[in-house]
C-alpha cells in the first residue's frame, strides 16, 4: 500500500511550512556555493563572483515571487515594503538584527551543548573569520565606497553592521591617521549582567572580527584591541579598538 504523502494533501499551516522550507534550502544552497568558491579560488574572486550572482539572483527570485502574490514593485523592490512608514521600516530593520543575533546564539549553543564550550568557541571565531569580511564586502558594495576609503570609510561602514542596530557604539579619539571605536552597550554582555554572569570572553573571536573588517574595507588600516572581554573594562564601555593607517 502507498502510504506516501502528495502534496495537495498537506494542510495549510503545513504547506505554509513547507513553502518557508524552501526558503531556507535556497539560502543554504547559496551559502554553500559562496562557501565552495571560497574554497576553490579565493575570497577576492569569490566576492567578485558573489556581487554578480547576488544581484542577477536576487532579480530574478524577487520578480517571480512578487508575480505569483500579485505585489507591484519598484526599482526591483516589493511595494509594500516601499510603502511601509519610515519607524516601521526601521523596526524591521532592528527585528532582522536581532533575528541574526539571536540565529548566532541559537549555532553557538548547540555547539556547546553537544562539543562543550571550548569547540563552541573555535568554531565562532572560525565562523567571524568568514562572516566580517563578507559583512564588510556588503557593506562597502552597498554604500558605493571606493576601494580604499580610509578612515572614513571606515567610520562609516561600522555604523551599518549588524551590531550597529542592536547595540550601542561610539567613536572617539579622533586624529588624522587614527580613531578608537568603543561598544558602550553589548546586547549579549548586557543580558549576561542582568544574570549575574560574567563578561563572555570574546576577545578571541573579536580580534579576528575587528581586523578583517577593516582590512575588506581598506586593506592599508590596521587593528589595535585596547580592552575587550575577559580584559578588565570601564563602566562605559564593554570593548575598544583603535583603527590607524599608517
Amino acid at each position: 500500500m502507498d502510504t506516501r504523502k502528495n502534496i495537495q494533501e498537506l494542510s495549510s499551516n503545513d504547506l505554509v511550512a513547507f513553502i518557508f522550507d524552501l526558503f531556507h534550502r535556497t539560502t543554504i544552497h547559496h551559502a554553500l556555493w559562496f562557501a565552495e568558491l571560497m574554497h576553490q579560488y579565493g575570497r577576492e574572486k569569490a566576492y567578485e563572483m558573489l556581487d554578480i550572482v547576488y544581484k542577477q539572483s536576487y532579480d530574478i527570485q524577487m520578480k517571480r515571487i512578487s508575480k505569483i502574490l500579485g505585489a507591484d514593485t519598484s526599482n526591483g523592490y516589493p511595494q509594500p515594503l516601499l510603502d511601509l512608514p519610515r519607524e516601521k521600516q526601521m523596526e524591521l530593520v532592528e527585528g532582522l538584527s536581532v533575528n541574526w543575533l539571536a540565529n548566532d546564539g541559537v549555532w553557538f549553543q548547540a555547539v556547546e551543548k553537544t562539543k562543550g564550550m571550548t569547540e563552541a568557541k573555535r568554531c565562532n571565531d572560525s565562523c567571524w573569520a568568514n562572516f566580517s569580511p563578507f559583512e564588510a564586502s556588503a557593506i562597502k558594495r552597498l554604500l558605493k565606497l571606493p576601494e580604499n576609503p580610509g578612515l572614513e570609510g571606515l567610520k562609516q561602514a561600522l555604523f551599518f553592521r549588524l551590531y550597529a542596530f542592536i547595540n550601542k557604539q561610539s567613536i572617539g579619539e579622533e586624529t588624522e591617521k587614527s580613531f578608537v571605536f568603543y561598544m558602550n552597550d553589548c546586547r549579549v554582555q548586557s543580558a549576561r549582567k542582568r544574570k549575574g554572569m560574567e563578561d563572555y570572553p570574546c576577545k578571541s573571536g573579536g580580534l579576528i572580527e575587528y581586523a578583517s573588517f577593516a582590512e575588506t574595507i581598506d586593506p592599508r588600516i590596521k587593528t589595535e584591541c585596547i580592552c575587550c572581554p575577559p580584559d578588565a573594562h570601564p563602566d562605559t564601555h564593554y570593548c575598544a579598538w583603535k583603527f590607524s593607517v599608517d
